[in-house]
């Protein structure tokens, strides 16, 4: 039974029980019932009745504890997925900034040798000065180009001096980008352990939440109920969405058996026009896929709604024009919010266990004009 589409009614034992009392209280007066046992089945009545109320109450905050359990792991799992990726781009810029550190050192140790090369043979030229020249005989134009060689040579000391100084402020740089970027992994590792951490106790906390709705919820009209109730939630969500949306958009009528699965490699649990319960069927698909895996939408579209729904847990719901609409349940987070527009192909959720799944899947619906369709007839074969 499929836990996540609970709903308290009457059990058996309660129905029976009260339709008893009711019966006994309407029967000929020659049953010779005297007050005391009137007054005692009004009694018995009330009882009932606040019985059901509390049991109505108390299954109607398992649900509101449910939704802001598998909320929590929503967030906890998006601030995770956030923090691997960002460590993994610092990681990576890391790695480079050490490189451009190991090149720069290596280009610092090159100029040091072009400078103290160029300090020497300044050093010579200086030292055999023109003056020393003039009175050892030596002629004008040697000295001229003795004079130019020491002025290139003095240049290229200057220059190769401050392309020195302009390394050693490069890895400065480097090595203060280095630190920021370590101490900023540091924050993110930290902040990722209590990420998962909180993910953890709100997954834990959800599974006692899913415990004690099934405990209340044990028979089948119990169940029929829910999954009525949550049709009706469902039809109400969509009528609201369809009232905020009026943007044109050409529907999937040309689309039929031409789009893609909103998920890859998905195992089919349960197949559109089978039995959930009663005489109640599945709208939709129910397709089994691995936590974290990418929901992409099938089509482009606009979100309409994008929250958590009572049965089908943190879902999508993408209104594709000329009142067509496909449905996204069960998902562990969500990647859109309700207004963004969407490609078809682009990720709008991932699969999760939400509304309370006992396994990770992904439950798809195609509907037109408010009436569901068989999903299959239009996802490619």
């Amino acid at each position: 039974m499929n836990i996540s589409r609970l709903h308290l009614s009457f059990s058996y034992r309660q129905f029976c029980l009260t339709a008893a009392v009711c019966l006994t209280l309407f029967l000929p007066t020659q049953s010779h019932a005297n007050d005391a046992e009137l007054k005692g089945m009004k009694q018995e009545i009330s009882r009932q009745s606040s019985v059901l109320t509390k049991q109505k109450k108390a299954l109607s905050n398992l649900q509101t504890d449910l939704r802001q359990h598998e909320t929590s792991i929503a967030n906890a799992s998006k601030k995770a997925r956030t923090a691997e990726k960002e460590l993994t781009t610092l990681k990576k810029s890391i790695t480079a900034l050490k490189q451009q550190q190991s090149e720069l050192n290596q280009q610092k140790i090159g100029q040091t040798e072009v400078l103290k090369e160029l300090l020497v043979n300044y050093y010579l030229i200086h030292h055999n000065s023109p003056l020393s020249n003039v009175l050892s005989g030596e002629e004008a134009t040697q000295i001229d180009r003795m004079t130019q060689y020491a002025q290139r040579l003095s240049e290229a000391r200057v220059a190769a001096i401050s392309q020195l100084e302009f390394t050693n402020i490069q890895l400065k740089e480097k090595e203060a980008a280095l630190l920021k970027q370590q101490q900023r992994q540091s924050q993110v590792i930290s902040q990722y352990k209590k990420d998962k951490s909180h993910l953890q106790t709100a997954q834990n906390k959800r599974k006692k939440t899913v415990s004690s709705i099934k405990k209340r919820i044990s028979n089948e009209n119990s169940y029929l109920s829910e999954l009525q109730q949550n049709e009706k939630r469902l039809k109400t969500a969509i009528a609201k969405a369809k009232i905020k949306n009026n943007v044109p958009m050409d529907g999937l009528k040309r689309q039929k058996g031409r789009l893609p699965w909103p998920v890859n490699n998905a195992k089919t649990l349960h197949s559109f026009g089978t039995k959930q319960t009663g005489q109640l069927t599945w709208k939709g698909m129910v397709l089994a896929s691995d936590y974290g895996t990418p929901v992409k939408a099938v089509y482009s579209g606009k979100i309409v709604f994008a929250d958590w729904l009572r049965g089908y847990g943190l879902m999508v719901l993408i209104d594709h024009g000329k009142g067509d609409m496909t449905l996204y349940g069960y998902n562990q987070s969500l990647m859109k919010k309700e207004g963004d527009k969407v490609r078809a192909g682009e990720t709008i959720a991932v699969v999760g266990d939400s509304g309370g799944q006992d396994r990770s899947s992904l439950y798809f619906e195609i509907r037109r004009n408010s009436k569901a369709q068989n999903p299959r007839s239009w996802l490619k074969r």
